[in-house]
């Protein structure tokens, strides 16, 4: 559908049916290879922005290296060459969602998303293959359809940390040297055997785990890998003795002498990104925000904001949205400035740039701000009890909002916006509360090997609050969303 002489007198918020029906997968369709074409556009302008000379050296870099969390790529790599990761990464999902021919739906963009997102800090193009070779085989096997299985494939790419560890270090020795990798063929047949044996797994887990939380984690996925990886990481390394890998140790002195990153580039790049997704809807939309006023008031539990608005309003959201999480991060990073007793945190780094991407994972199936809001909230009510203790107490302050772990854990805890919409702000803010309390805990359990942590988390959290909400018989205060 050629975007330019599209009419969009035939799309309207409140005529959804009709939308999502007829245009809403052509939309997520052009507005995911707009994503990726923005990534092919900002790669050669990294390049040039960070002066990166060695580009196709960093790329293989990263292509070559254990990816466990965090791995920096922006670090390991490049601003260009990780931006071209993302690219390539992004239209081999563009490619799978046309050649499935599969009608795209919420899951499918938020399918999309992680997979980009994760392009960043841990996922790459050699990586993400073996998992969605074995969710494709196991479609075949058991007769079912890959087109409506397509989202659980992008899902399970959540799993590359371990493809590239086998593939790359487990068999050959317990370091790494970044500058000179190597594979052996019993490495690769692990990773592939993984990858297959993954792609029968993950789809068996997600109904059962989705139960477990009962739709109050968006990021579904998050606790069904996060539960397999511990699985894994124990039997692989512990029970078998051999010695977990650390993250691969980086050098690269110009890039850490950056006190917030890549702040100027990621800022201009998001900032052209969200003003296009607010344009196009605005234009799809009948020329107008009608129905998005309507969309904040969702209770962001039970709702498909694809269904239910239409992908012109999803559109508007992803864009108002974004800025929301581009004015926090911007916000926390200077915090320390201000006030000095805090540690220094982190900037525009290859994973606080990906967690933008995952923050806005499920900006067309429920999440939006005003129920996002407790939940950053909650994270910032944790940071200021530490602070009160820790000043009573008379110790350091060990963190900041502005940390990695707690940008990385925000991000994935929206996915608990639900609370705060079912319950009230005050339930939201707890749920917030408590996630923050975990996410830097919870990648331990599985080593770093599940890139959806934070969704792993935030299903933990909601595993603690819904059995206390119940046994305590707290009411929710609003009713679902209706059609």
């Amino acid at each position: 559908m050629n975007f330019l002489h599209y009419n969009p007198k035939h799309i309207s918020a409140f005529d959804a049916e009709v939308h999502h029906g007829k245009n809403a997968h052509k939309l997520i369709n052009i507005f995911t290879l707009l994503i990726t074409l923005s990534f092919f556009i900002a790669a050669p302008l990294g390049v040039w922005y960070a002066a990166e000379t060695d580009f196709w050296a960093n790329l293989y870099r990263i292509l070559t290296s254990p990816s466990k969390l965090v791995t920096d790529y922006f670090a390991l790599g490049g601003l260009g060459s990780t931006f071209f990761n993302a690219a390539i990464c992004g239209l081999a999902s563009n490619m799978i969602m046309l050649l499935s021919r599969a009608q795209a739906k919420a899951t499918t963009f938020a399918g999309y998303m992680l997979v980009v997102a994760h392009c960043f800090y841990g996922l790459n193009f050699v990586n993400m293959w073996p998992t969605i070779l074995g969710v494709l085989l196991f479609c075949k096997i058991l007769k079912k359809s890959f087109r409506e299985n397509l989202h659980i494939a992008l899902f399970s790419t959540a799993l590359g940390p371990f493809i590239s560890d086998f593939a790359f270090r487990y068999t050959i020795t317990d370091t790494f040297d970044a500058t000179n990798p190597q594979i052996t063929v019993l490495g690769v047949i692990f990773a592939l055997l993984f990858g297959i044996a993954a792609g029968f797994v993950v789809p068996a887990l997600l109904p059962g785990t989705t139960a477990m939380h009962r739709g109050f984690n968006m990021y579904k996925a998050g606790l069904a890998i996060g539960i397999l990886g511990i699985f894994i990481y124990s039997f692989m390394y512990k029970s078998l003795g051999i010695n977990a890998p650390e993250v691969v140790d980086i050098v690269n002195p110009e890039y850490y002498a950056l006190k917030y990153g890549y702040r100027g580039f990621v800022n201009i790049y998001l900032i052209i990104l969200f003003t296009m997704a607010i344009i196009m809807g605005f234009i799809y939309n009948r020329n107008s925000f009608r129905g998005y006023k309507e969309l904040l008031k969702s209770v962001s539990y039970g709702v498909d904001f694809l269904d239910k608005f239409g992908m012109s309003v999803c559109l508007i959201n992803f864009g108002v949205y974004g800025f929301c999480i581009l004015a926090y991060l911007n916000t926390v990073f200077v915090l320390p400035e201000i006030f000095g007793f805090l540690p220094q945190g982190v900037g525009f780094t290859g994973p606080t740039l990906g967690v933008v991407f995952a923050a806005l994972t499920f900006s067309a199936d429920g999440q939006q701000p005003r129920t996002i809001f407790p939940i950053v909230l909650g994270y910032g009510l944790l940071f200021a009890v530490v602070c009160g203790i820790c000043g009573v107490m008379d110790i350091r302050v060990p963190w900041s909002l502005s940390n990695q772990g707690y940008i990385n854990g925000l991000a994935f805890s929206t996915g608990l916006c639900a609370f705060s919409g079912k319950y009230g702000w005050k339930v939201g803010t707890l749920a917030g509360f408590l996630s923050a309390i975990i996410c830097t805990s919870t990648s331990e359990m599985h080593g770093g090997f599940v890139l959806y942590n934070g969704g792993f988390t935030a299903g933990l959290t909601a595993l603690v609050l819904l059995p206390i909400l119940d046994y305590y018989k707290v009411k929710p205060k609003f009713e679902d969303d209706t059609h």
